[in-house]
């Protein structure tokens, strides 16, 4: 497993679920602890809600990271979704255009050590996170 990517494809709750455990192992074969499975665990959780959420379908993509003579995770998550019309306001705590507590990306990026976003509307959103072992 380690070395290799893992791909889930997202389209309702159950994939959720799936992927979070899917991270989770990923993450114990690369080293981390139970507190850093939690947190890799929930960040996943929230990228693949979102895509169920907001685009219906997409992906999470998970593997073992290596940079710097560190040893981490990465995830990418994506869709094809209606995109994010402001990335800024999107990643502002308490703004959500489903009435959430609007938590979701800016909690990801606060539970991460790496975070990316590239979303076009009318074509989707890339998420990319990297968790590195302490």
């Amino acid at each position: 497993m380690v070395g290799q990517e893992l791909r889930v494809l997202i389209s309702s709750d159950t994939d959720i679920v799936t992927a979070r455990q899917k991270g989770r192992e990923v993450a114990a074969e690369v080293g981390f602890q139970f507190t850093d499975l939690a947190i890799i665990a929930t960040a996943i959780s929230e990228l693949a809600r979102n895509i169920v959420r907001y685009a219906k379908r997409g992906e999470i993509i998970i593997m073992p990271a290596e940079g710097g003579g560190n040893r981490g995770i990465r995830v990418i998550a994506r869709d094809e979704g209606p995109g994010i019309r402001n990335v800024e306001r999107a990643m502002q705590v308490g703004f959500s255009t489903s009435g959430s507590l609007g938590l979701g990306l800016p909690g990801v990026r606060r539970l991460m050590d790496e975070f990316e976003i590239d979303s076009k509307v009318g074509h989707g959103t890339t998420v990319m996170i990297e968790k590195w072992r302490s």
